[in-house]
């Protein structure tokens, strides 16, 4: 990691998800799982949660990904629809936050990444009921044998995609003496991007 690389105003898209597109370019070639992603959620009376997972695609609306909706993740997005995420790319020296608000995606997008699914990992989402207590291995092992599809795995209707729209992004590149560079784009009431930055 290279201590002086710097992170300036005039480096910066005025677009956050063009900014985002440039950095995970560089962060695929850099990284071995760019797309890990920290999420935190939090009750309706505000405990928070905090659990990787992974992103499977993003654009203009803004980042999806995929798990059950019967999760601690799931059940906590329901009752309060905000949430943040991170990526931590530390070969580049970089940070990005993301919050914003999260839905749903719709059934048909959901469908379509689960077709992509590998098989094993299809009869997975039948059989495992994320989050809840489970006695032992062979519990979940027996659940597993139970699954039984001879075509096509159809998705489970307890799971799917969520999509996080950002209000917020926070760029922040590694710089010596702890006195990093972060800048960060909130929202205006034009509905354009303000950029600000931050002391470390």
């Amino acid at each position: 990691m290279d201590g002086e690389a710097e992170l300036r105003r005039a480096d910066l898209a005025v677009d956050p998800l063009e900014q985002f597109r440039n950095w995970y370019a560089e962060a695929l070639a850099a990284v071995a799982v760019p797309e890990a992603m920290a999420l935190a959620t939090a009750t309706a009376g505000g405990a928070p949660s905090l659990r990787m997972v992974l992103l499977k695609g993003y654009d203009e609306r803004g980042l999806v990904f995929y798990s059950h909706y019967t999760s601690r993740k799931g059940r906590e997005l329901e009752a309060n629809p905000q949430a943040a995420l991170l990526f931590h790319w530390s070969p580049l020296g970089r940070q990005v936050r993301v919050e914003g608000r999260v839905e749903r995606v719709s059934p048909e997008e959901s469908d379509a990444y689960f077709a992509t699914r590998p098989r094993d990992a299809q009869l997975g989402a039948h059989a495992s009921r994320q989050s809840e207590p489970l006695a032992s291995r062979e519990q979940l092992d027996e659940r597993l044998g139970e699954v039984g599809f001879d075509g096509p795995v159809p998705r489970p209707p307890t799971w799917g995609g969520f999509l996080l729209v950002p209000t917020a992004w926070e760029f922040w590149q590694h710089r010596a003496s702890r006195l990093h560079d972060r800048f960060r784009y909130e929202r205006d009431q034009s509905g354009g991007w303000r950029i600000e930055r931050l002391f470390p």
